[in-house]
């Protein structure tokens, strides 16, 4: 288990919605395909989503560059 899976871990037990924001922005930075970097982009998105967070519409933007929404 990598440090990002651990970290994205406690922000889940800890219910942390603008970390996992960040986390799943970063799994999706690290993502080794196009269909990993989005599965965590619509993840961080979906949470981005919940709060209002500042990077919804970026977040947006970069599932649309891969005609994902």
């Amino acid at each position: 288990m990598t440090d990002l899976d651990t970290q994205l871990l406690a922000a889940h037990a800890s219910g942390d919605k603008p970390a996992l924001v960040t986390l799943y922005t970063a799994a999706a930075d690290q993502a080794g395909s196009v269909d990993a970097a989005c599965f965590y982009l619509t993840h961080a998105y979906i949470f981005a989503l919940d709060l209002g967070h500042a990077d919804t519409a970026h977040l947006h933007a970069r599932l649309a560059e891969h005609g994902r929404v």
